[in-house]
């Protein structure tokens, strides 16, 4: 089972992770949480260059070649591995991230970013996608509050500095994206408790072992 959390900055994925893998243990689940980008060795210098605030030269094509160069090693290295072994494998951001971001926020060209998808993952999708949707301007305060409370790293805040309307592309594009693929996606609103969207989240992964998608 692959399973993908997404998200805008702020809307809280990364906080349930590790609550979502608990609950899958305790119900008999081998599971990997793992992240994108930084999720290997490679990763992490890949991840040091994307989310450096300093690096604001970037281009966009740069930044989507970083991320398909990320995806590659994590896939070969992490997630195929522990898939075959039959490992339930949780991911903080994947291809969807890229196309919201890179594709609705940066204007980059869909069909290139499917085509390098295609290339580093072949017909690798998740079996299921949890969007945690929030309001960005929400999300953004969420963010700064937690860089101000050292919560969160500067050094990793490239994102963050992007004005507003990057981040309503962003999610207008996540949002585009699971309308158009209603059967993998479960979206959640990011501005309720911690605890009501976990609730949530397990009653729709409970729900989908039951009728066997998972």
């Amino acid at each position: 089972m692959f399973v993908t959390l997404e998200g805008i900055e702020g809307s809280g994925k990364t906080t349930q992770i590790e609550a979502i893998a608990q609950f899958l243990r305790s119900n008999g689940n081998d599971v990997v949480t793992t992240r994108e980008p930084g999720a290997t060795s490679t990763g992490k210098k890949i991840r040091s260059i994307l989310l450096d605030p300093d690096n604001i030269s970037i281009s966009p094509l740069c930044e989507l070649m970083l991320y398909g160069a990320d995806r590659a090693q994590h896939i070969s290295e992490v997630i195929l591995p522990a898939l075959k072994a039959g490992k339930t494998v949780l991911c903080d951001r994947f291809a969807d991230a890229t196309a919201a971001y890179q594709g609705f926020g940066r204007g980059l060209d869909t069909q290139l970013i499917n085509d390098i998808y295609k290339i580093v993952a072949g017909k690798l999708k998740p079996d299921l996608t949890i969007l945690f949707d929030l309001d960005p301007l929400t999300g953004l305060e969420r963010t700064f509050k937690a860089l101000r409370h050292g919560e969160r790293h500067q050094n990793e805040s490239r994102f963050e500095q992007e004005h507003l309307d990057f981040h309503k592309r962003v999610r207008n594009g996540y949002l585009a994206i699971a309308h158009k693929e209603k059967e993998r996606f479960f979206i959640v609103d990011a501005s309720i408790s911690k605890e009501e969207i976990f609730e949530k989240i397990i009653l729709e992964v409970s729900k989908r072992k039951d009728q066997n998608k998972l």
